[in-house]
């Protein structure tokens, strides 16, 4: 993994590219309010940082340090640290082609879903409508009525 320089993320994974690494930088959609607007954007998953497959064992890996973008390779006691085998393996899995993390499972007006966190975990309810910056309206059954809440997409899963 390497560290870049403020909003040098293209420049860096094109250099290193370019030089022959393999660079992977995942990137999600963050949806913003912008006055009157809404913007969704591509944000990088871990700003400021680009995992780079090299081979440690060559000293090839030097070269990192000195590619136009890269600020240094995170390393401990002067040698690259790798980060956990099948990480970025599992994360790639997780992206489209352009690096963009994929939505977990698509819900639509009508499922069945199953909140998992906060002051409602464990309760399933029905998608009424969904949001552009990812919050969802569901509706709850509490004590025999239909109740109307807004929740986060992140903490319901398809029941």
């Amino acid at each position: 993994m390497a560290q870049l320089k403020p909003n040098s993320l293209s420049i860096a994974t094109k250099n290193l590219n370019r030089q022959g690494f393999r660079s992977f930088a995942p990137q999600t959609a963050e949806t913003r309010r912008f006055g009157h607007q809404v913007r969704t954007q591509l944000r990088p998953l871990f700003p400021g940082y680009v995992f780079v497959s090299l081979d440690t064992s060559q000293g090839h890996w030097r070269a990192v340090n000195s590619t136009y973008g890269v600020t240094k390779l995170v390393a401990f006691g002067g040698k690259p640290r790798p980060v956990p085998r099948g990480l970025v393996e599992q994360l790639a899995l997780r992206c489209d082609a352009q690096g963009q993390i994929l939505p977990s499972e698509a819900l639509s007006p009508g499922d069945r879903v199953l909140v998992t966190h906060g002051p409602f975990a464990d309760v399933v309810a029905d998608v009424e409508t969904i949001e552009p910056d990812r919050r969802v309206w569901i509706l709850l059954d509490l004590m025999g009525q239909q109740t109307r809440v807004q929740v986060d997409r992140e903490t319901l899963k398809r029941a």
